[in-house]
């Protein structure tokens, strides 16, 4: 962990606003269930096997290879948001693997960089700072959108840990393993934290949320981010 920290000049003043009325565009909607599997394990050799389905289609892995959990999809709006009642405690899986790949704000989807790094929120609890790496499933926020973020996820609090950093690479995924029992592919492993890329389980994982691993980051308050930005404004 590399923590540093930046002194700049004032400039004009930048007011955020929650809007209470945004939902977030990683966040599930009702009706989007997971799709209805047809897993296959082949084998690649030495008693190893790799999960796929047998429809594969490119778009089921990420850019590491990794399989991906099905998800239908609603209808959108003329913005082109996902419609119907949000299940506020779930994230969909390719919304949300969309969003950490291009590191896209979890609100919005648009950009989410500023001069000063990406921000990435969590509850006060919710990261281990004692020990490394220091790893995050939450997609990044726009400044825009980094109040919105912080009052209506249930997994954060109205005043968040703020993680401004340089650095976010990509660290794995959670999610769980295959393998064959009583002769069908079912879950075998259940892995306890995220499966970092490179793993011997990645093979038959099949993801559910892409993890990045935060790296030279400073820790903030909402205020204070917000001071800072409005200095490079």
């Amino acid at each position: 962990m590399t923590t540093t920290r930046t002194h700049l000049p004032r400039t004009r003043k930048t007011t955020v606003h929650c809007d209470s009325r945004v939902i977030p565009f990683v966040i599930q909607r009702e009706g989007e269930e997971a799709a209805p599997d047809n897993l296959r394990l082949t084998p690649t050799g030495a008693g190893r096997y790799r999960l796929r389905y047998a429809d594969e289609d490119p778009r089921d892995r990420d850019l590491r290879g990794v399989l991906w959990a099905r998800c239908a999809f609603s209808e959108v709006d003329d913005k082109e948001q996902p419609t119907g009642r949000p299940q506020w405690r779930m994230m969909h899986p390719l919304r949300q693997r969309g969003c950490m790949q291009m590191l896209r704000c979890q609100v919005c989807a648009g950009p989410a960089r500023t001069p000063l790094g990406w921000i990435f929120l969590a509850g006060p609890n919710a990261v281990d700072l004692s020990g490394e790496p220091v790893l995050t499933n939450q997609p990044p926020v726009c400044p825009e959108h980094a109040r919105t973020a912080a009052e209506l996820c249930p997994h954060l609090t109205g005043e968040p840990v703020v993680f401004l950093a340089r650095s976010a690479p990509l660290y794995g995924v959670i999610g769980v393993g295959y393998g064959v029992r009583d002769g069908n592919v079912r879950v075998v492993e259940r892995p306890d934290g995220p499966v970092p890329y490179g793993h011997p389980l990645m093979p038959t994982v099949l993801a559910s949320q892409m993890v990045r691993r935060i790296g030279a980051f400073r820790l903030l308050s909402l205020a204070e981010l917000f001071t800072e930005l409005e200095h490079v404004a």
